[in-house]
């Protein structure tokens, strides 16, 4: 058999095995093994699997997404999360819909500091949810606010996902972070407006709350100063240069640590439970990592994404088609894989293909996240959804994705802005001097 129907096979094994609910990463790796044995050899497939481990457990890049996991672990321990939201409805709770403006402005907010949409939307559902049910909010747009807000960690910086992408392509982390800042902007911006027209159009579903006097605004200012010095700490030194992206997730770790020790968190049960599960996080990701290199590797002995590549390339499709067909698979395997799982598993694909296109990789580093943020709240799955599903089992997954609808609605005119204005992730990493 020639080595690119080999890919083909290699392929569909993959898919087999995520039918079977083998672990993504163990799929992966074990696709790779098996197809590399059959081109080249059992014994270099049996070393390769040493080498990728060994060069992903000694990553420093890696080492970055471990720091930014703990830090999120302890900021939750701490209370930041709380802290952001209640920064947020002192500001905006007064507005029609100011709760579910809060809710998206504290998603920003603890999603720059945990890097994590998971535990965003996690953090979010505990704490937001019953503020809104209390307030007499409708469930849609609270559900909404929540499922679509929690997606903004994968953008906002310190992103895991972008800082996996730049591992994965060799980009540099910080212009990709830069990269990201705009348009983690614009979307907070677009799902505010999502927002507003919805109370405009219905009043009732968005009651607003009292206002509170400018000196218990400032009062709740000072008092969430933790969550905003962390933010401020850790966003500014990545972006000044003070700190490289393994300086800025130590000194995140630490800072979040000593908020959680100060405010009476820690004791040696809170401790290893937080350990344990940034350790769990960390593992599940580092087993992707590994399992990803193997099949890349995998993937370049085929020949297959030149295959690929070359037929697309002469297909005559202009490359905006080649580029809306992309979004469409996107949304596709992010409604149905982990964010993680489906950017690892497309790059030796579409990596190449966007080269040859002439794309530029830091815009589709944004462009990718974004879709696949999309992806995370559409039917059937939606990785968010489910998270605030099995939190709340009382609210029915149709009424949570009717309240997606909106915001959904808003993603898309967002992913055609960055996509029709390229400058609006490639400018401040110009600007900078990252690219």
């Amino acid at each position: 058999m020639s080595a690119v129907l080999i890919g083909v096979l290699g392929l569909a094994l993959l898919f087999v095995l995520i039918i079977l609910h083998v672990p993504i990463g163990v799929s992966m790796g074990l696709t790779g093994f098996v197809t590399v044995g059959y081109l080249i050899g059992f014994g270099p497939a049996i070393g390769l699997i040493g080498a990728e481990g060994r060069e992903v457990v000694s990553s420093e890049g890696l080492a970055v997404v471990a720091s930014f996991i703990l830090m999120g672990a302890f900021a939750n321990l701490s209370g930041l999360a709380q802290d952001m939201y209640r920064l947020a409805y002192a500001f905006l709770g007064h507005m029609k819909g100011g709760l579910a403006l809060a809710t998206v402005g504290g998603c920003a907010g603890f999603g720059s500091v945990s890097g994590s949409s998971v535990a965003t939307v996690a953090t979010m559902t505990r704490i937001a949810l019953p503020e809104m049910a209390q307030r007499g909010y409708a469930t849609t747009l609270s559900t909404g606010s929540i499922a679509a807000g929690g997606t903004l960690g994968m953008l906002i910086p310190p992103s895991i996902v972008m800082i996996i992408y730049g591992i994965l392509t060799e980009e540099f982390i910080i212009a990709l972070f830069a990269a990201a800042l705009i348009p983690g902007l614009l979307s907070v911006a677009v799902y505010f407006a999502a927002i507003r027209i919805l109370v405009w159009v219905n009043p009732a579903i968005g009651p607003a709350g009292p206002a509170l006097p400018w000196k218990e605004r400032l009062k709740i200012l000072g008092q969430s100063w933790g969550v905003v010095t962390l933010a401020v700490i850790v966003s500014g030194g990545l972006y000044t240069g003070v700190f490289s992206a393994a300086e800025s997730a130590s000194v995140g770790v630490s800072i979040a640590f000593l908020f959680a020790v100060f405010r009476g968190k820690v004791n040696w049960t809170s401790f290893f439970e937080t350990l344990l599960e940034a350790a769990a996080t960390t593992g599940m990701i580092y087993v992707i990592i590994i399992g990803a290199h193997i099949f890349s590797f995998f993937m370049t002995l085929s020949g297959l994404p030149e295959q690929i590549v070359g037929t697309i390339e002469t297909s005559g499709l202009s490359k905006w088609v080649i580029l809306i067909l992309l979004y469409i698979m996107f949304l596709i395997l992010g409604s149905i894989f982990d964010t993680i799982a489906a950017m690892v598993i497309t790059l030796p694909f579409v990596f190449p293909l966007i080269i040859s296109l002439g794309f530029d990789p830091i815009w589709w580093g944004v462009i990718n996240v974004i879709v696949m943020e999309i992806g995370m709240i559409t039917p059937p799955i939606g990785m968010n959804v489910f998270i605030m599903h099995g939190m709340a089992k009382d609210i029915p997954l149709r009424t949570i994705f009717k309240g997606i609808a909106p915001f959904a609605a808003a993603d898309v005119v967002r992913l055609g802005l960055v996509t029709v204005f390229p400058a609006l992730a490639l400018w401040l990493p110009s600007l900078w001097g990252y690219t």
